[in-house]
């Protein structure tokens, strides 16, 4: 296994090791895919997981205002695109 996946798979194994050990609330642990399983493994950046974040805990724990948040987060990602910051297709 060459030492980028390696990395890559130590990562997911302490991420999921980890999930079972939510601090802060029980907001995560009741999803069949945790945001940070999600994010990681789709090597999303900053600002796209947090979109992913804030709108999978929504419901459970800040309501609106996670909403707000991730739109927020979508309100960024769209500037730095229109920017040619970020790579699309």
């Amino acid at each position: 296994m060459d030492p980028i996946s390696a990395t890559a798979t130590r990562s997911r194994i302490l991420i999921m090791k980890n999930n079972k050990i939510q601090v802060g609330g029980n907001h995560y642990r009741d999803m069949k895919i945790q945001p940070v399983d999600y994010i990681t493994q789709n090597g999303l950046s900053y600002l796209e997981g947090n979109v992913v974040k804030y709108v999978s805990r929504w419901r459970k724990k800040g309501g609106i205002e996670d909403l707000r948040k991730a739109k927020h987060y979508v309100e960024m990602l769209i500037e730095e695109a229109q920017h040619g910051n970020l790579q699309t297709k």
